[in-house]
């Protein structure tokens, strides 16, 4: 018994620690997270770990127009969502949302929590679609979420958006999807997009050459060959190949016990942006996982974050 309990008090600070309430605090520290991933599961096992509501009511105060088409494939139209204050007036900044799924699942839908909370901020915020691995390979993606941009860009003065303030904001395969906007044109098939004005990289990778990616059977699938084939392909598709000093500022989301996406390589991306001079937020945080920002505490930490970084790089007009 004894035994039992030494093996559990740990465990069981960690979980109660990681529930503390930083919402007095006015820049909030991090949540403290996890040893090792027994840990974790042990905690989301028990359920000592809240969890953020993935499907959340579209609250009376929003409108959403949904499936919007901006772009024709030969395997499906894709489409767009755009969620908005009802009483929106006016033009304001746009955060657009790229979901995840190692490049071959996931659906637009997917970031629904975050579209409503940043619309009740007064954001106009937007998701879009865009081609998996499974039917097409690399450039598609790419090339799809830029026409998605640019379809925004070139049309959302009709719903009220500022065209001249723009993030791209995406998770993991999302988040390298958004870096690929925004530190490359290389991939504007659609027409030109300029700069976006800033990007969120949650737990996203950048650099598609190293081990880690190379004994990843998503990438092989998101490439379509294998790195031995046309190593200069997996080059092509990292975002670390093309970052210039004019390129938009960045904040970074990671968990240092990330097994998807390790750690290295958000320390890749901080490294190589601050010796380019780019500006670069960097949230490393110790002991969460990868999909990190489903428990509430980081999730709340991340909002916290992503808000004062959006009131920098995109400010209303009347701030």
């Amino acid at each position: 018994m004894i035994k039992i309990i030494k093996i559990f008090i740990p465990f069981l600070l960690f979980a109660l620690i990681s529930c503390v309430n930083n919402d007095e605090l006015k820049d909030p520290i991090p949540p403290v997270g996890y040893f090792n991933y027994t840990l974790l599961e042990w905690s989301a096992g028990l359920g000592f770990i809240d969890l953020i509501n993935r499907a959340p009511e579209i609250p009376p105060s929003i409108e959403v127009i949904s499936d919007i088409p901006f772009k024709e494939t030969s395997s499906r139209p894709l489409k767009l969502d755009i969620f908005r204050k009802k009483d929106h007036s006016g033009f304001v900044p746009t955060l657009i949302f790229i979901h995840g799924g190692s490049w071959k699942y996931g659906e637009k839908e997917d970031y629904l929590f975050y579209l409503i909370e940043f619309a009740k901020k007064g954001y106009v915020t937007a998701t879009l679609s865009y081609r998996l691995s499974s039917e097409a390979k690399f450039p598609a993606a790419v090339e799809d979420v830029t026409c998605g941009v640019q379809w925004i860009k070139q049309n959302g003065g009709d719903y009220g958006i500022d065209t001249n303030k723009v993030v791209v904001i995406g998770g993991s395969a999302g988040a390298h999807l958004a870096m690929m906007i925004g530190y490359t044109n290389a991939y504007e098939t659609c027409g030109s997009i300029g700069k976006v004005q800033g990007i969120v990289n949650i737990y996203g990778p950048v650099d598609l050459t190293t081990d880690f990616a190379l004994s990843n059977s998503a990438l092989t699938e998101f490439i379509g060959i294998d790195y031995a084939q046309n190593p200069t392909l997996f080059q092509d598709a990292s975002p670390l190949s093309y970052i210039s000093g004019d390129d938009p500022p960045t904040i970074t989301f990671h968990g240092t016990i990330d097994k998807i996406v390790p750690i290295s390589q958000a320390d890749t991306l901080d490294q190589r942006l601050k010796r380019l001079g780019v500006s670069h937020e960097y949230h490393r945080l110790k002991g969460w996982p990868h999909t990190m920002d489903l428990a509430v505490p980081v999730n709340e930490y991340m909002q916290f974050y992503m808000a004062k970084f959006f009131e920098k790089v995109v400010p209303f007009n009347n701030e």
